[in-house]
């Protein structure tokens, strides 16, 4: 009975010796980007419920020796990871590969840090929440929503509440391919959708336009595509030209709750159409005038040549008496006009 006072006063040094928010309790998801506050002045340590199997990071050093912004301690096989700031304001990502899921991590440098972060898988028996029906005409007014976000929110709160905004401002998360590139502008959360909605813009960096399915964009964040379920998109880039677009995602493909964060790193992907065949150039010349069509000149009446046989025709038989009377009235002619013969004496 003398050790109780002592006992309640440990308890309670303990107690009041980290706040609560500095040691934290959370389910393994790997969907989400967890951020781990941390300090250069303090260790935090993150614990999963089994070994490690990697661990991958950019600007972190294991020795101290070599640069970084973070300092990092890990044992092969064992199934925690210490890491504490090495510079002020940094920032940096942790992936972390265990039970065959890569698991993301956020660390930033501040001055109120987790000093422990404890994981728990989630239990086998936990029931997948499905996403939320949401009708077309709901997810139109959804769209229309994120772009008047800021006038809605300034003067009809009440219209976006509970919903959440990040804008990349000129620090853009861009997606290049090349002779196109797709910029994410703002992403917007609407919580009782599950339902996230993109601003983003399309360039065009060629001298050709591109065509593009405008049914068909995808944010990828983590290892997972998240298919749209509503766009508002041209569906054609004329060459050196910008267009603004918008699309949501709601739930996950096979049908639950994505519970995407805002904080995520994003891409947007789009299906591409084949471009229009470009025909060779060629020199245009001014077609000729019209030619008038004139009428056909008319042609003169011409009275029928004089025929050579007579008027009247008459038979075989005719003929030949006619003839045969024409040839005795040229010999009595002759006759008529020869010289008398001169008479002699007896």
């Amino acid at each position: 009975m003398n050790f109780m006072p002592g006992l309640l006063l440990l308890a309670a040094t303990v107690a009041f010796a980290a706040p609560p928010e500095a040691i934290q309790r959370v389910t393994l998801d790997e969907r989400v980007v967890i951020t781990v506050p941390v300090s250069t002045n303090r260790v935090t340590t993150i614990s999963f419920p089994g070994p490690i199997a990697a661990i991958d990071a950019v600007g972190v050093t294991a020795d101290g020796k070599t640069p970084g912004n973070f300092q990092l301690a890990h044992t092969k096989g064992s199934s925690f990871v210490s890491v504490r700031a090495l510079a002020r304001k940094a920032a940096t990502n942790l992936n972390i590969r265990w039970n065959k899921r890569t698991y993301v991590f956020e660390l930033i440098e501040g001055d109120a840090p987790v000093l422990a972060l404890n994981l728990e898988d989630r239990p086998a028996t936990e029931i997948v929440q499905h996403a939320p029906q949401v009708t077309p005409t709901r997810l139109l007014a959804l769209l229309d929503k994120a772009k008047a976000f800021p006038l809605l929110k300034k003067q009809q709160p009440d219209a976006v509440a509970g919903a959440e905004a990040r804008a990349f401002g000129d620090e853009p998360q861009i997606t290049d391919f090349n002779d196109f590139e797709i910029r994410i502008e703002e992403v917007f959360r609407f919580n009782p959708e599950d339902t996230l909605v993109f601003h983003v813009t399309l360039r065009n960096k060629s001298e050709r336009e591109i065509r593009y399915l405008p049914e068909s964009f995808c944010a990828h964040a983590g290892n997972r595509l998240y298919y749209q379920s509503v766009s508002d998109a041209p569906g054609l880039l004329p060459p050196h030209s910008a267009s603004t677009v918008y699309f949501a995602i709601t739930g996950t493909p096979d049908g639950g709750r994505n519970e995407l964060s805002l904080k995520n790193e994003f891409s947007v992907l789009v299906s591409r159409l084949p471009s229009p065949p470009v025909s060779p150039a060629t020199t245009q010349t001014t077609p000729p005038p019209p030619q008038p069509v004139l009428p056909p000149a008319p042609q003169p009446v011409l009275p029928p040549a004089p025929s050579s046989s007579p008027s009247i025709g008459m038979t075989p038989e005719q003929e030949a008496r006619a003839r045969e009377t024409l040839r005795r009235a040229i010999a009595d002619l002759e006759n008529t006009n020869a010289p008398s013969a001169k008479q002699t004496r007896p």
